[in-house]
């Protein structure tokens, strides 16, 4: 089985018990997701089968957007709503005040990242230190906000909040990005919600839910994989004939007149099948990620629904309905 699954993560399942659930109910072998997400998150998770897990990385560096709430004038000791309060401020914060502070968190900006966070100090997570009571010093690191909206509203507990929008680099903590933003309206805030809505090219309205998944049956189940090179959408694109691309997946460098290019997704033959990634340079292309020759044959034989982006997977399943 080689794909690409857009789940939409639950809230409270750590992504990697939403991994090893959807690799159950598809009886897959191989698999891997493309980035964690904590618990309290929700939303766009592509999760990797067979072949498709060589490519994987490409998601874990891809821009994310993400949707939160910010609850304002309470501080947790985790920075979002699994913490225990450690502080409480008056809130007096206005519309010009968000504004401001818009613009103060929009670009290039520096982030010291979490104690309760998977970043590994010494070989141990962050989080493995912080639950035993230990904060560790850590060096600050430049992640890009492009896009940032906050609005005012309130919670349905009548707190002042802010509803925030933000599509970031990776490495992007909404949860310090959140405390940040409540410091500097000099209240204090802590996460209360957090769904990411986008990562690379995939969008929400793409995923099917785990409850979905779980009513389906397994020939349904199979038609919301995505194919492999679903992940290399934005790569350009070289096709090979029988001679060079046996040579290519041999990891030998080919030539011809293509233009350079970092990111290439190299096919081979009339019926285009993935061989792998490479890169051109000085019209020579140079092997990167290869799939076996087992690999494409087993994907010769299966294949995955193909959407076009911005496609809802949930309605492609359907077909099977």
């Amino acid at each position: 089985m080689h794909g690409v699954l857009l789940l939409d993560k639950p809230l409270g399942w750590s992504s990697n018990d939403a991994l090893q659930k959807v690799k159950w109910l598809l009886r897959a072998e191989k698999a891997g997701h493309t980035g964690t997400l904590d618990p309290l998150a929700t939303g766009v998770l592509p999760l990797c089968f067979g072949a498709a897990t060589k490519f994987s990385q490409l998601q874990l560096d891809a821009d994310k957007t993400y949707e939160a709430v910010l609850c304002l004038g309470v501080k947790t000791s985790t920075g979002d709503a699994e913490g225990e309060v450690i502080a409480t401020r008056p809130v007096a914060v206005s519309d010009f005040d968000v504004a401001r502070v818009m613009g103060q968190f929009t670009g290039s900006i520096s982030q010291l990242p979490p104690m309760h966070s998977a970043l590994k100090k010494d070989g141990k997570a962050l989080y493995e230190y912080a639950r035993a009571g230990i904060e560790v010093e850590r060096a600050s690191r430049e992640v890009q906000i492009y896009d940032l909206q906050l609005t005012l509203v309130t919670t349905d507990a009548l707190q002042p909040a802010i509803k925030l929008v933000a599509k970031c680099s990776k490495g992007t903590y909404i949860r310090t990005l959140g405390e940040d933003i409540g410091e500097a309206l000099g209240c204090g805030a802590h996460l209360s919600a957090l769904r990411r809505i986008a990562t690379g090219g995939f969008a929400v309205a793409q995923c099917v839910t785990l409850e979905a998944l779980e009513a389906m049956t397994e020939a349904q189940r199979l038609a919301c994989l995505l194919p492999v090179d679903s992940l290399l959408a934005d790569h350009a694109v070289v096709t090979l004939d029988a001679d060079n691309a046996g040579r290519f997946l041999s990891g030998l460098r080919r030539r011809g007149s293509w233009p350079d290019a970092a990111q290439v997704a190299v096919y081979a033959g009339e019926d285009a099948m993935l061989l792998g990634t490479a890169r051109v340079v000085t019209d020579e292309l140079i092997p990167g990620r290869l799939l076996s020759p087992i690999e494409i044959e087993q994907m010769r034989s299966f294949k995955p629904n193909v959407i076009d982006a911005g496609t809802e997977v949930g309605a492609g399943c359907a077909v099977l309905n």
